[in-house]
């Protein structure tokens, strides 16, 4: 009998502890992969993956529950989860804390007074919200969010202190390799759909001639491409950039017209990245773009 007792003090001390637990709702990877440096011990749940375009997903039972359960969101802002987000807060109750990494930093292209609507597209007033490219931008994120965690875990501030410093030590010497890597792509030309890496265009000193989307976060169409074609004929890229999410028909065929390397570059990190899933993530992107021509 005491044994049993034992036992099932042990059990409940268990599962008091579990229900405990600090837990995040990270609406797409590269935050997930942030929060698990600066708070290894939070349970974490990834609204998205990087096979998926983060605008547009649905908003299906299993996030609803795990929103709910959450003690804190972490999200990009900016308008990206605008599609699926509010819906997803609704419906688990709201209430919980929200941290979006577009607050902290300055965002590039600001388009006040546009309107998104599915015939705009995917537009963004408060500007480009795929900061996370430049590394600098997702120091800042870090530094702000380390904040955050530390308020919620009081128990944790020190331990969390410590874990951004080391991050900011690693990170800050990964950028100056990554720069020195990277300084002949500076003036290199692209193609690309969409603004998803054009905060990793003006880190490293490239431009974008061209976009396949006709509106942003619109299918490349036919005679969209044609036009693109007849102007770059006269201009070539340096090679056309997609994202592991987008469809890589149109940039084949326009790779095909103009003979120049078709890059598809991973937009985050995998949502199950290792500690040094960042650090991984943006050697690969660095690695890919030294192959434009």
């Amino acid at each position: 009998m005491r044994t049993v007792s034992k036992w099932l003090l042990a059990l409940g001390l268990g599962l008091s502890a579990q229900a405990q637990a600090f837990t995040v709702f990270a609406c797409e990877p590269e935050w997930a992969a942030l929060t698990r440096v600066l708070s290894p011990k939070a349970t974490v749940h990834v609204a998205t993956h990087a096979g998926q375009d983060p605008h547009h997903i649905e908003a299906r039972p299993s996030l609803i529950a795990q929103l709910r359960s959450s003690d804190l969101a972490v999200c990009t802002g900016a308008s990206l989860e605008a599609g699926w987000l509010p819906m997803l807060q609704q419906r688990s109750g709201g209430g919980r804390r929200l941290f979006e990494a577009a607050d902290h930093v300055e965002l590039i292209d600001p388009q006040p007074g546009a309107i998104g609507s599915p015939w705009a597209g995917d537009v963004h007033a408060e500007g480009n919200p795929h900061l996370h490219t430049n590394p600098h931008k997702l120091l800042e994120v870090a530094q702000a969010l380390a904040q955050e965690l530390q308020s919620l875990q009081p128990a944790e501030k020190a331990a969390i202190a410590e874990r951004l410093a080391a991050f900011e030590g690693v990170w800050r010497a990964r950028i100056k390799e990554w720069e020195r890597r990277a300084a002949p792509l500076k003036g290199k030309r692209v193609v690309a759909q969409h603004s998803s890496f054009g905060y990793l265009w003006r880190w490293l000193g490239l431009s974008q001639l061209a976009d396949l989307e006709p509106k942003p976060g619109m299918a490349p169409t036919p005679g969209h491409l044609q036009r693109l074609l007849e102007g770059l004929r006269q201009q070539a890229p340096a090679g056309i950039v997609l994202t592991s999410y987008q469809d890589p028909r149109s940039g084949r065929w326009l790779q095909g017209q103009l003979n120049v390397p078709l890059l598809v570059l991973p937009a985050t990190v995998p949502e199950d990245a290792a500690q040094d899933g960042l650090v991984r993530w943006m050697d690969s992107l660095v690695d890919g773009l030294l192959k434009l021509r």
